[in-house]
This record gives C-alpha cells, structure tokens and sequence, in this order.
C-alpha cells in the first residue's frame, strides 16, 4: 500500500515551504499525463470505458452487380429501370438507390445500392433477383451489403484450417442409466425452467438442473430425448445432457417463434413472421431447416403467409404448423410441404424436390406420412358441386404410386388419424344428409400391412352421435370413440380384430354417460385415461381396457394438461396459466393413484423427456414380459427398502414433533413454576391458583373525573 501524508505533516509541509494553504486552490492543479505518483483514485472505474456493441445498420441495404455502364445522359434512364424492379418487391427509402459514377468518365461504374425500410425486404430482393436477367449481357449478382466485409477478408492464398485436438463431450443418453430406472421432466414457472427426476418412490421430485430465464418464450425436447431446445429473440438453441445441460448449438435466426424437430432429432425447422411495410401486403415468413449437430442451414424457405396457409391444424398469422411433415420413419429420408393443388416432397440428401418437381394433386386440402412407412396419404374434397367425388389417396414416395384410393360422397369434412405402427388408418368423414340440413359421421379404416389395403366401413350404433373424440391405442389394434350429443357423452371401444375374423372390427364395450371429452392411451396401451377437461373441471378417471374395468375415478380441479411419462408408469396432470388459480401439476401412478402434488404460481409447461425406442428385439421383450417375476423380485426388494426407509422417516418425524412438544410443554410448565411467587403477590398472598376456590364478588366504585365552574352572565332586561 502507498505511503499516506496525514493532514498534519502537509501543514507542517506547507509552513516550511512558505505555502498558504488557505489560499490554494486545489481543484486547479492537474497532474502530468499518465502521473498519479502512486496513489490510486477511486474513481478509476469510471475513466475504463467498456467497449459498446453497435448495431452496424447495413442489413437493409444491398448491392446490385452487373449493371449496364452508361454515359450520365442515360443515367436516369438505367435508375427508373432498376427502381421499377426493386421497388415491387419492398418500399425502397428516399434518396434510397446510389449509382455511383467514376469521375473520369462520368459513367456509372456498373453496381449501384439500394436500402429497403427493413431488413427483411433486403434479404428478399437478394433471393428473388440475384441471377436476374436483365438482357444477354446482363446477369443480375446482388449480395448483402453486410457480406462485402466478409468477401474483402479472404485471403489470397489458401491455408489449411487449424486442426483442433479432439475432446470427448458428456454422454448425452448418460441420463438413461439412471439405477432407479426414472424419468426425468422440465416445467417451467414464473421465469424459472427446471429439469427434475421423477422419484415416485420417494413421493417427490428431486432436483437435477435449473436456470432463471433460460428462453423467451418455451422449451421443447427433441423427439427422442436427446435435447432440449429453448427459443430467443437471436434464434434457438440446444442443450444436452443428465446433469449439466450444456449448450451443444445455436441456431441463428432473428424473432424466431416456432421450432420442429424431424423425427429421427437430425434436422430442426425454425420459424418466423415478420409485418410487412405495406399494410396491405401480408405476414412475411422465413423457414429455415438446420442440421442439429452441425448448426448449418441446409435449405431455408421464404414467402408471403399465404403461400403456407392451406392444410395443417394451426399455427400463427395463418400459417399451418408444422410446415413441414416429416417421412420416412427415424431417418429423415423425406420432408414434404402443401401448396394449392400442389404436394411438395423433398429429400434430405440433397434438400430437393424428388424428379425436381412438385406432384399435382387438384384441390388437395391435407395430407399425412405414416409413422413407420415412406407412405403419404393425400385428402382432397369434392369438386364441380359434387360431380367429381372427394377422395382419399394414399401413395408411395418417392416412387409416387398409388397403393389406394377411397372415392367419397357427399362429404362436410373429413380427418385422418395413423396408428402409431402404421399398420391402420382411420378416415373419420363428416358426411351431408339426403336434406343437406344436418350431417352424421362414419369412419373408413384402412388395414396398411393387408394384401391390397383392404378397407372397411364404419358407423356408430347411432350415426346421429356427435364423433368427441377418436384415438388409437399405441402400438395395438384397438381404439376409442367418445360420442354422444347430451352433456354425458358415452365411450366406446372396438378391436379390429374379431373372435372369429382377424380382418373384422369389433365392437369390446360401451362405458355410458361419462364426464369425458378428451382421451389419453397410455403410450405402452392397454391402460387409458378418460378425461373430462375444460367444462367438465379436471374429471379423470382411469380405465384398464384388458380387464374392461375401471381402476379409479379422481379429480384435478381445473386441469389443463395431461401427459403419460414415456414407459407408461406414471401420468402427470397440470393446471397452468390459463386459470390464474390452483396452478401446479400432480403425479398419479397409472392405476390413479395420486404419488404427489407440487404448486406451482404463474405455471407455464410441463413436458416429460421423451425415451428412444428399445433396442431389445420384440422376442426379448416377450421373453421378458413372461418372465416378469423373475425380473421384477429385484425391483420388489428395492420397493420394499424404500417403503422401509419411509417408514422409518415417519416414525423419526412423528418423534421429532412429539419432542418438540414435549419440550415446549417443559418450557412453559417451568416459567410458570418461575413466576408463581410473583402471582400470589398479586393475589396479596393466596397461595392457589385454583379459581373455583375464590369466590367472586361484584364491587362498585365511583370515581370522580373532573369539576370545572363556570360563571354564566344574566342579561337584566330578561
């Protein structure tokens, strides 16, 4: 530490040297540059500036190559050219469009620039004309103002990259291990996204990661559970791991607000929509398709709205979502898109069209992949009033062959649902009465793995019931209806398979009069949750198709979520911010039985991570399954340790709290032996505190507050 003068030595200082210090004015005396004769100021801070970060603003302009060279007298001439090009495609700025011309000879040096009012239209302009044809000679090369700097770093001569030592990342399917076999969750709430185990043994959720404002706006696992992807205002990001969670890539892409994953986790499919600057103009979307592990575009996609609004279930501003559907089961083989009569499918070897061409289909309206099979099956209403029938298709990609067509009369709408194997398809087809006053529903299933798709008609009982719900059970061949026009819908299973015909559907029960609107297969099947959400208030009750039995009724008041963990154990029920009341979520084991409730305020998601498929074979899991007692005597001790240890902690609580009592009891009985002399005191030495041995006795007392006199005058004339 620098060596300090106190105020004394510099007055004793002073009058040496002659100095008045009273007459000095110290704020006029500045060090040498650089010099602080070794006592720093506290104030240093303030001198460091930190270095800011502008946004350079160049991302709206863009740069025109390849223009003709003119003399200055056909320069307005090439301006107005180039200006009616540009400005149909965005609203170009004032003073916007510079040709700069070579001051020796007053021509224009062959480029110009153009700045848009946004970016967006900058980056459009860029993909719809560089490459334009203007003339023979004339081709169009338009880039990104913003690239230019870029392009200027290349080097002259090419040098090897720096080759960078490999090192081994965290196992990212290290959390599959896990000795307890649990699964794991994210919820998010208020800012908070958490990552816990689900430890049904123990009655709660135990820990694993969490982080304040980890995204924007929400969190989504890949479809196998490898990621987890959170959305930001620059992009998206991934996220990978059992504990850590660390960020493994982001994907750059401004005001993002939908991400998709291909099935198989290789390929994420970003989202954005973006005003125009014409009122009248619409929403303008890009899509960008990235490889996961990498972090490169491989193909992105930009329009007006309209051209991604037909077909689909729902999205923002219009546009269906998702986009795309993905083909071709876990290997990402095919992705395919909806236009208007037209079907788009691409591969992703090399991220175009197959035969370099869309496939017309006239006045298509929906279509769907099987899950398991390259197999598109195509719906597309009636045309010419009814002359030209509805119809639903189902082709063979990439070869585009038609395996089987299903013609389809007097049609209001129609909906298709795949069973998660591909091995069914049910059409549920809304369909006009004779009157056109009303409509009845029926269903057409397609059996897919069956010698030339046979296909089979189905109606309700009562064809007149209103169709509430329809799911297929996973992996299985049975499904549910809930239907009914009351406010105690009926629900209805059906097989199809047949005692006595394997290529016949059959009907198994019908479960009257249920509080049920909405139904939840467990993802191993045979158990099912029927549902009664939004006006029927959380009714749940859980039922074991096999037995044809139920084997609980509960509620979650106000439940807005339901969702089965990936193994089918157990089932999660929440209630999130839509109610501003009662927000939390509650474990249930799959038999309804209720493990654990956690409250949560401002609740936003729950999600379990999904699980890979087994890489048992279907004979080793059979095997399994038959010997399930052989394997489950393990996990039976296990239980019953921690049913044990459980006990042990309830007895150890219940002691705790008995003690604790017990101890205050002690504490008051010896203040109160503490103060006994003072209380006979007060009592002018009655030595019980017995009240029954006292007699009462009522006394009054009167006590005089206050006198004042007053002195009132007597008018004489009164």
């Amino acid at each position: 530490m620098e060596d300090v003068m106190s105020m004394e030595e510099i007055k004793e200082t002073a009058s040496r040297l002659g100095i008045d210090l009273s007459q000095l004015d110290l704020d006029s005396i500045r060090l040498p540059p650089g010099e602080d004769f070794g006592i720093k100021s506290d104030d240093e801070d303030l001198n460091e500036e930190d270095p800011l970060e502008f946004d350079a603003g160049f991302g709206n302009i863009i740069v025109v190559d390849n223009l003709p060279v003119v003399p200055k007298e056909k320069f307005e001439k090439l301006e107005g050219v180039v200006r009616k090009i540009y400005s149909q495609i965005g609203v170009i700025k004032e003073d916007g469009l510079w040709m700069p011309l070579d001051p020796a000879t007053q021509k224009t040096l062959g480029y110009c620039f153009i700045e848009y009012n946004t970016p967006q239209e900058a980056e459009l302009a860029k993909e719809k004309t560089n490459g334009y044809k203007l003339d023979k000679a004339h081709i169009f090369a338009v880039n990104m103002f913003e690239d230019i700097e870029k392009f200027l770093k290349v080097p002259d001569e090419w040098a090897p990259p720096e080759t960078k030592p490999y090192a081994p990342g965290e196992n990212l399917q290290h959390w599959l291990t896990d000795e307890k076999a649990r699964d794991q969750f994210v919820i998010r709430a208020g800012s908070d996204t958490e990552v816990l185990w689900n430890d049904a043994r123990h009655l709660k959720p135990e820990p694993v990661y969490k982080r304040s404002f980890w995204t924007e706006s929400f969190v989504q696992w890949s479809p196998l559970g490898t990621y987890l992807a959170t959305v930001h205002r620059q992009g998206a990001a991934v996220w990978g791991g059992a504990t850590s969670f660390n960020r493994l890539m982001r994907y750059a892409h401004p005001q993002v607000k939908l991400i998709d994953f291909s099935p198989g986790e290789r390929f994420l499919v970003t989202y954005s929509s973006h005003e125009p600057s014409n009122p009248r103009d619409t929403h303008r979307v890009v899509l960008n398709i990235f490889d996961v592990r990498t972090g490169k575009v491989m193909r992105d996609f930009k329009g007006s709205a309209d051209e991604f609004a037909i077909g689909g279930t729902g999205g923002v501003t219009g546009v269906s979502w998702p986009v795309f559907r993905w083909g071709g089961g876990k290997e990402d083989k095919y992705f395919a898109r909806i236009g208007k009569n037209v079907i788009s499918v691409y591969e992703t070897e090399t991220f175009t069209l197959i035969d370099k061409k869309s496939f017309k289909v006239d006045n298509v309206m929906d279509f769907c992949w099987s899950p398991t099979d390259p197999i598109l099956a195509l719906y597309a209403p009636e045309l010419g009033g009814g002359n030209q029938p509805a119809r639903v298709s189902l082709l063979q990609i990439p070869s585009k062959e038609e395996l089987r067509q299903k013609n389809l009369f007097s049609v209001s709408d129609c909906k298709m649902y795949w069973q998660s194997n591909g091995e069914y398809l049910a059409v549920k087809v809304d369909r006009y009465t004779k009157t056109k006053k009303s409509t009845y529903t029926g269903f057409e299933l397609f059996r897919i793995k069956e010698r030339d798709i046979p296909i089979e008609v189905f109606e309700l009982e009562n064809k007149n019931d209103k169709i509430i719900a329809f799911a297929w059970e996973p992996k299985g061949h049975r499904f549910a209806i809930i239907h009914g026009d009351g406010p105690r819908p009926d629900v209805t299973f059906y097989s199809m398979r047949s005692a006595h015909n394997a290529g016949r559907y059959s009907k198994l029960t019908t479960l009257k009069g249920k509080q049920a609107n909405s139904l939840y297969w467990s993802p191993a099947g045979r158990f099912i949750i029927l549902a009664g959400l939004k006006g029927f208030n959380g009714q749940l009750e859980f039922y074991n198709v096999d037995e044809l039995e139920t084997m609980a009724t509960a509620e979650h008041f106000m439940a807005t979520d339901i969702e089965w963990d990936p193994t089918g154990r157990y089932v999660a029920t929440a209630v999130t911010s839509v109610h501003e009341m009662e927000n939390g979520f509650n474990i249930w084991s799959f038999s309804g039985k209720l493990l654990y409730r956690i409250p949560k305020d401002h609740f936003f998601q729950f999600l379990w991570r999904p699980r890979p498929p087994s890489f048992l074979s279907p004979e080793k899991e059979e095997e399994i399954a038959k010997n399930l007692k052989k394997y489950s005597k393990k996990y039976e001790a296990e239980d019953q340790d921690v049913s044990m240890l459980l006990s042990e902690q309830d007895r150890e609580k219940r002691k705790m709290l008995k003690d604790e009592w017990e101890r205050w009891i002690n504490e008051w009985k010896t203040l109160y032996e503490e103060e006994k002399m003072e209380r006979q005191k007060l009592r002018d030495g009655e030595a019980s505190d017995e009240e029954e041995e006292y007699e009462a006795k009522e006394v009054e007392v009167e006590e005089l507050l206050d006198v004042s006199e007053e002195i009132l005058s007597f008018d004489s004339e009164q």
